[in-house]
């Protein structure tokens, strides 16, 4: 049964693994947990998906976007699992994908890390099938961000759609997600959990005040490339996942699990427990009301009036 389980999952998901235990909590929308959105102890399936077909916020909220209206996990635009600067040995972040950065104005070059004309070097762009490009200019889709050097977005409903940062504004600091003069290290996605106060995952260099996240190595993050990429969060199987993280002897264990997903894994446990008992006198009581076993009785009596033993 597992394995068939666990086949059936991956004819889904394309993935394998098909599921990821999600350990934190910066993707809550509701601190005591919400069915919909994304919490710790959640099971999510990883969909196998290619980088082009992932829709970013940005995309989700742009009224002429093919795209438009695209919602997953209680917000627009998809949520990507991915590997923090493709490590293989670090885990993996689960956040959604706000913006993606596409190089307008580029020229390849062969010499690795080093753009004699100017630029930022991007060693998986291709251009004419050759990897390895140097980028002068990006594009930003979704958004009026077209060939500018540097990214300077203000997500505040006029420029692009309201993010709200749901934080307190104060000098400096505003309540909408502002990207300001913003110079990617490459191409790819810039990413950001929905709990995170827009503290984005590529740091202070994309969004002033964002801590970002940190390698193993201890280096900033860049844009979400292709090759970082796990998958596509698909559906939430809630609470399930507390069950692992409880008997797991690494990681925060049950630290940003909700209680009330908790009381609710206890629940389905309880009932899971609970089915065989309640079920088999209804079980039986069915079966007794049923034309076969009627039938079965009228003959036994049959036998019984006549002096004719079964057995014979």
């Amino acid at each position: 049964m597992i394995v068939v389980l666990i086949a059936a999952l991956y004819a889904h998901t394309q993935s394998m693994p098909p599921l990821v235990v999600v350990e934190s909590s910066s993707m809550v929308h509701e601190s005591e947990g919400e069915v919909g959105s994304i919490d710790a102890g959640d099971l999510i399936l990883v969909h196998k998906s290619s980088f082009e077909n992932i829709v970013t916020f940005a995309e989700a909220t742009d009224s002429s976007n093919p795209y438009f209206g695209h919602e997953s996990h209680g917000m627009e635009g998809d949520v990507v699992i991915y590997k923090k600067n493709g490590e293989s040995s670090s885990t993996p972040i689960i956040h959604r994908a706000i913006l993606r950065v596409v190089p307008n104005e580029a020229y390849s070059v062969s010499s690795n890390n080093t753009c004699p004309n100017g630029g930022v070097f991007d060693s998986e762009w291709s251009i004419n099938g050759t990897r390895g490009a140097c980028i002068l200019t990006w594009d930003v889709p979704g958004t009026n961000v077209v060939d500018q050097s540097t990214i300077t977005i203000s997500f505040d409903g006029i420029d692009a759609a309201y993010y709200d940062c749901k934080r307190f504004a104060h000098a400096g600091v505003e309540a909408h997600l502002v990207i300001h003069e913003w110079t990617p290290e490459h191409a790819g996605l810039l990413t950001l959990g929905d709990a995170n106060k827009c503290s984005v995952d590529q740091g202070a260099g994309a969004v002033n005040g964002s801590s970002g996240l940190r390698s193993v190595h201890g280096a900033t993050i860049g844009p979400v490339q292709e090759s970082w990429l796990v998958g596509r969060a698909g559906g939430e199987i809630p609470w399930l996942g507390a069950v692992k993280l409880m008997v797991s002897g690494t990681g925060p264990g049950l630290e940003y699990v909700p209680s009330s997903s908790i009381m609710y894994l206890f629940v389905c446990i309880g009932a899971v427990l609970l089915f065989p008992v309640a079920a088999d006198p209804l079980i039986r009581r069915i079966f007794e009301k049923s034309p076969e076993n009627i039938q079965a009785q009228q003959e036994k009596a049959y036998l019984v009036a006549l002096g004719v033993d079964e057995e014979e």
